[in-house]
Parts: structure tokens; sequence; C-alpha cells
């Protein structure tokens, strides 16, 4: 038995870094499932890459510019749908 709870430990550490690395991707718009399996055939590579990505979109003034203009779209268009 304390093997298969050591085993669990293991699996659910290990988890950890895809887990996170999809969440992060999710919360930018990009794909869950897609960097989860990143995450676990890559695991410190992916983060760094995903880090990479979201640090060049929020540092670029046009990127920023341009997720602003697309949320504001976004907000007005389900305000005139609900109207």
């Amino acid at each position: 038995m304390l093997f298969v709870d050591m085993l669990l430990v293991v699996v659910v550490a290990i988890s950890f870094i895809p887990i996170m690395t999809g969440y992060c991707a999710a919360s930018r718009g990009r794909s869950f499932w897609l960097w989860f399996a990143l995450g676990w055939l890559l695991p410190i590579v992916s983060f760094l890459l995903l880090f990479a990505l979201i640090a060049r979109d929020e540092l670029d003034p046009g990127r920023r510019l341009l997720g602003e203009a697309r949320q504001i779209l976004k907000e007005a268009e389900a305000k005139a749908i609900s109207q």
C-alpha cells in the first residue's frame, strides 16, 4: 500500500507543471489541451516557451492594444445581443 501512495504522490507532483502550463495558456486564449500535452512531454521547456509568448504579448504595445480592442468589441457584441 505504501508503494501505491508514493506513486500517487509522484504522479500528482509531476502533473503540476502540465496543469499550470495548460491553465496559463487557457487564460491567454490558447489551447489548454495542447499546452497540457506539451507540459507532459517537455515540462520545463513548454513552461518557459509559454512564458516567453505571454511576455511578448504583454511587452509589445501593438499586441496589447490589439488585445484590448478585441475585448472591447467582445463586450460591445455581448451588450448588443442582450438588448
